[in-house]
């Protein structure tokens, strides 16, 4: 394995502690595991997100209605 130093801001590296110790890992491992899935190659065809999207089956037809339901917009 060959050894990288970088410098990260204050509130990066105690981000970085906080969620590998939720993980259970050192901070390294955490970081190693978050570089691995950023250098994974992307599937090419559609776009990124397309055809995920899950949520009411006449959500288009019924946005506003939706909307209300859920209180958007209301402080």
């Amino acid at each position: 394995m060959k050894k990288t130093s970088l410098y990260l801001e204050p509130e990066l590296d105690r981000s970085l502690t906080r969620r590998a110790s939720e993980a259970g890992l050192s901070k390294a491992e955490y970081i190693r595991r978050a570089l691995r899935e950023a250098s994974r190659p992307k599937p090419r065809g559609s776009p990124r997100g397309r055809g995920s999207f899950s949520g009411p089956s006449d959500l288009a037809e019924r946005l506003d209605d939706h909307l209300a339901r859920d209180g958007y917009g209301e402080e």
